[in-house]
C-alpha cells in the first residue's frame, strides 16, 4: 500500500512536467463533421456571371470555376472580422459544408513584394484581428490558410522584424487552438521555388507549427501538384530530423494544370488545376486562389489591381491558353 501510494505521489508530481513534454492537442477533424466542401455564393467569379449571364463566355467560367469550393479570402477590407468570418463560418454550417478561408491581415503584409502590401496597422492590431475572427468561428468547423506570404520571403526584413512576425504568427495559431477547437489552421510555407526546405522548415517552427495542424504550399503560385508534394515531404523530412516531428499539408492546385513558367504574377498559358478536394498527394488539394483573380499589375493582368476578377483570364485558365 505504501509503494502504491508512493507511486501515486511519484507520478503527480511528475505529470506537469509529462505534459509539457507531450505533443499539443489538435483540434477535432472537420472533415467528420461536415459533408464537402462550401462553395463560396458571393466569389468573385460567382459574382461576375450572375451579372453576365449573356456573355458568351458565362456559362464556362460558371460551371468549371464558379461552382468550384474556392477559400474566402478575409482582410482589412472585411469590415467587423467576427461577424464577417463568423457569418461565412455559419453560413457554411447550416449546408453541413467545410468553409476553405483565408486570414490575409498581417502587419507588413508582403513587405518584400509589394502588389499586396499592407495589412492590419501594428502587431497589436493584428493580434486583436485574429483573436476576433478565431472567436467568430467559435465552434464551427473550418479550414484556415494563415497568412500566405508570410514566410516566404525574408530578404528585406532585419531581424527584429522577422522575430515579431514569428511572434505575431504563433499567437495567431495559439489563438485558433483556444478559440475555435473544430478549425484545422494551416501555416503558409511558399512554394518549391520560394526557400529552399531546410529554410523553410526553421521558419515554420520558429513561427509556431507545432501547435497549428500543418502548413499550405503554392498559394496562388501554378506549381504542379507533384512538385509540390515533392517539396512538402522535403520540409517534413526537415522537420524530423530537426526537431522531431512531421505536419500534414494541403496544395492550392486552383491555377497549375500547366504547371509554372518561372513567373508568378498573371502569367499566361496557366491552367485551372485538380479541383477542391481531399487527397490527391497531399491531405487536402483545395482553390485557395480563385482562378481569373489578378495577381497584380503585371502580365495578362496589366492594369488590374490585386483580386480584381478578370473573365478573360478566367476564361483562358480553363482552356490552357
Amino acid at each position: 500500500m505504501r509503494r502504491s501510494l508512493r507511486t501515486l505521489a511519484t507520478a503527480l508530481l511528475t505529470l506537469p512536467l509529462a505534459l509539457a513534454l507531450a505533443p499539443p492537442a489538435h483540434a477535432a477533424d472537420p472533415t467528420t463533421m461536415t459533408n464537402g466542401f462550401y462553395v463560396d455564393p458571393n466569389s468573385s467569379a460567382k459574382q461576375w456571371t450572375a451579372a453576365n449571364p449573356g456573355d458568351g463566355r458565362a456559362s464556362a467560367i460558371n460551371s468549371s470555376i464558379a461552382n468550384t469550393p474556392t477559400a474566402r479570402w478575409f482582410g482589412s477590407w472585411s469590415g467587423n472580422i467576427s461577424s464577417a468570418a463568423g457569418g461565412y463560418a455559419s453560413a457554411a454550417d447550416s449546408q453541413d459544408k467545410l468553409p476553405i478561408m483565408v486570414a490575409y491581415n498581417v502587419y507588413n503584409r508582403d513587405y518584400c513584394g509589394g502588389h499586396s502590401a499592407g495589412g492590419a496597422s501594428s502587431p497589436s492590431a493584428y493580434q486583436s484581428w485574429v483573436s476576433q475572427f478565431a472567436g467568430g468561428i467559435g465552434q464551427r468547423p473550418a479550414v484556415v490558410i494563415l497568412e500566405p506570404d508570410s514566410l516566404g520571403d525574408y530578404g528585406c526584413m532585419n531581424q527584429a522584424q522577422i522575430n515579431e512576425r514569428q511572434s505575431m504568427l504563433s499567437g495567431a495559431v495559439s489563438e485558433f487552438g483556444r478559440q475555435a477547437p473544430n478549425t484545422w489552421v494551416y501555416m503558409d510555407a511558399g512554394n518549391p521555388g520560394w526557400a529552399d526546405a531546410a529554410t523553410m522548415a526553421r521558419r515554420l517552427h520558429d513561427a509556431g507549427l507545432r501547435q497549428a495542424r500543418g502548413f499550405s504550399l503554392n498559394v496562388s503560385n501554378y506549381y504542379t501538384t507533384s512538385q509540390n508534394t515533392a517539396y512538402g515531404n522535403a520540409v517534413n523530412n526537415e522537420l524530423a530530423s530537426r526537431y522531431g516531428y512531421t505536419k500534414p499539408f494541403v496544395v492550392d492546385t486552383s491555377r497549375n494544370g500547366n504547371g509554372a513558367s518561372g513567373e508568378w504574377c498573371n502569367p499566361g498559358g496557366r491552367r485551372i488545376g485538380t479541383p477542391t478536394q481531399q487527397g490527391g498527394g497531399a491531405e487536402m488539394l483545395l482553390w485557395i486562389k480563385v482562378p481569373g483573380e489578378s495577381d497584380g499589375n503585371c502580365g495578362v493582368g496589366s492594369g488590374s489591381s490585386a483580386g480584381q476578377f478578370l473573365p478573360e483570364v478566367a476564361y483562358k485558365m480553363i482552356y490552357g491558353y
